[in-house]
């Protein structure tokens, strides 16, 4: 029974929704870029089967269904060059907040930028993420990937200003509905890359490789463009540390940090605007292209 190695979440053209795996044109990586996928039956998170039936897609959807998420982690500062740009210390232990799942959008999706966020401060941050497909309590580096289910891209988008109303308590200013576009898919282990990457300097298992290219781009203007091996803590070590005491389910969803080249680090800083259309990428996953779209409607407070 076969399992998948691009799992995709998606509109079809036939107006159903499936989970399928995903098939890309012969020399192309970006899942973003796949008009068809083999349609999978079954549990994503245990016993399931990649059919012979073949969809058209319509639309990509974020990854996993709303039922099939459990928490949404994230890490700051987990990124040598985005702490120095921050003028701040290398942390000696991973720096951890939570978004709400209702953060969590399409690959594809416009970021909603509420009345009370649209004043100067607004940034983007291209990320790794590491979804959990096994129960994970207590268990060591080198056996946490095996409780990985595999990685996307996503971009945690935040306000700086909100961040420093927060009291030091970031999430206000990462909160909002919608501020976690991801996708485009979910590369299933070392599927693009071997386990020399998967295993080694990419993902935190060793020291000094160049890892994974990741980056964003703003209005096709390149603004971040950083290596996976980069990261202070790879994601053997994120996985380990987080389910020290703690257990981590099936649909967990942990954003592994962005590298430099955030607005908040430039000179003059450069935020985003209505309008502005951001790409997310990551090496051997994909593409997520979202616009700025201010909110005109008025809170109802």
């Amino acid at each position: 029974m076969p399992t998948f190695t691009r799992l995709v979440r998606f509109l079809a053209q036939d107006g159903k929704t499936y989970y399928g795996d995903a098939i890309l044109p012969h020399g192309v990586s970006d899942i973003a870029k796949s008009t068809q996928a083999r349609v999978i039956q079954g549990d994503i998170f245990g016993t399931h089967d990649v059919t012979d039936q073949i969809a058209e897609i319509h639309t990509l959807l974020a990854p996993l269904s709303s039922r099939d998420v459990g928490s949404v982690r994230c890490l700051g500062l987990n990124y040598a060059k985005h702490a120095k740009e921050s003028n701040l210390p290398l942390p000696t232990h991973p720096i951890l907040f939570h978004k709400p799942p209702t953060a969590l959008s399409s690959p594809h999706a416009p970021i909603p930028v509420p009345l009370p966020a649209q004043l100067p401060g607004l940034d983007y941050e291209c990320e790794l993420v590491a979804i959990i497909g096994r129960r994970a309590l207590n268990v060591p580096p080198a056996d946490a990937l095996a409780h990985v289910l595999g990685y996307a891209v996503g971009n945690d988008v935040s306000h700086r200003e909100w961040q420093r109303r927060g009291g030091g308590q970031w999430a206000l200013g990462k909160c909002f509905d919608g501020w976690a576009p991801w996708g485009p898919g979910i590369v299933r282990g070392e599927a693009p890359w071997g386990p020399g990457i998967v295993r080694g300097e990419a993902l935190g298992l060793g020291a000094g490789g160049r890892g994974l290219r990741i980056g964003t781009r703003v209005n096709g203007e390149v603004r971040q463009r950083g290596e996976t091996g980069d990261m202070v803590f790879g994601v053997a070590e994120l996985v380990s540390r987080l389910s020290q005491g703690t257990t981590l389910m099936p649909g967990d969803v942990v954003f592994t940090g962005t590298p430099e080249g955030v607005a908040m680090g430039m000179d003059p800083q450069r935020w985003l605007q209505d309008g502005d259309v951001v790409e997310v990428d990551l090496e051997g996953v994909g593409t997520c292209t979202n616009r700025v779209e201010f909110v005109k409607e008025k809170a109802k407070l």
